[in-house]
């Protein structure tokens, strides 16, 4: 979780910078996003095996709270 926390710590480094240097925002608001891409796959890896045997029904899949097109245009 450290991991997480410094990366979305350079993200942020990185947005603050683009608001002081209007001419190289482009570049560093993209670069944020990089940085926030990396910490939500090392989120995404650190829960991987707490989750790795829980699944959750795809939407959609409980016919009792789904409506059919035709019913919804009646």
């Amino acid at each position: 979780m450290d991991t997480v926390s410094r990366l979305r710590a350079v993200a942020s480094l990185c947005r603050q910078t683009a608001a002081h240097h209007p001419d190289r925002s482009w570049k560093l608001l993209a670069e944020a996003e990089y940085w926030d891409h990396l910490a939500n796959d090392a989120l995404r890896d650190h829960f991987k095996p707490c989750t790795s045997g829980f699944s959750l029904p795809a939407i959609g899949d409980d016919a009792d709270t789904t409506q059919s097109a035709d019913s919804m245009a009646a």
